[in-house]
């Protein structure tokens, strides 16, 4: 294995280790993994926003779903850019992040909301690594990511304000989405 050059070197913040994957790959995959993220997250708002849509809480949830799409536009921008490739399993998330957005509305407001924490708070973690991991040569990237990652941390704390924890079975129902949250973006890192 060759030593890093350069400028490779300051793109990620610590030295690779043998067996990591280069600095272009690991950028790759962080820029695929988000935009899988932003993708499932709107298709999430989406499904909330066909059962929500007009109730009182709809324009919060539009607000956050608005947010998404910016978020999901960029990604996809720096996908282009960068050629990066999709996740291969982006068909299962338009369905899927569809049908957990749906069903938790189904459940009330309040289990909707507790979805949008579960997630975020997966989002918000997973997002911190990214920014810690990448160095002043990717200053750019970094700065989105810490921008993206404070209105993710924006919409957990509008889940919260409207009673997220309140949700019967609360525990349970954040432990297993936010499980999952954490299971897809392993999954999409990869595939």
């Amino acid at each position: 294995m060759t030593a890093p050059q350069p400028q490779q070197a300051e793109r990620l913040s610590r030295r690779p280790l043998p067996g990591d994957l280069g600095t272009e790959a690991q950028i790759a995959r962080m820029i695929r993994v988000d935009q899988a993220g932003e993708y499932g997250a709107a298709r999430i708002y989406a499904g909330q926003l066909s059962v929500l849509g007009k109730s009182p809480v709809g324009a919060t949830i539009r607000h956050m779903e608005e947010q998404e799409r910016v978020h999901l536009d960029t990604f996809n921008t720096l996908m282009v850019d960068r050629r990066v490739r999709p996740t291969a399993l982006q068909p299962l998330w338009k369905v899927a992040g569809y049908a957990l957005g749906a069903a938790t509305a189904l459940m009330g407001e309040r289990a909707a909301m507790a979805c949008t924490v579960a997630v975020e708070e997966a989002i918000d973690a997973h997002y911190a690594e990214q920014a810690e991991r990448l160095g002043p040569g990717e200053a750019d990237l970094k700065a989105t990511i810490e921008k993206f990652r404070a209105e993710e941390l924006e919409h957990r704390d509008i889940g919260i304000a409207h009673d997220a924890e309140l949700t019967t079975g609360y525990p349970v129902l954040y432990t297993l989405i936010k499980a999952g949250t954490r299971a897809v973006i392993w999954v999409a890192e990869r595939v």
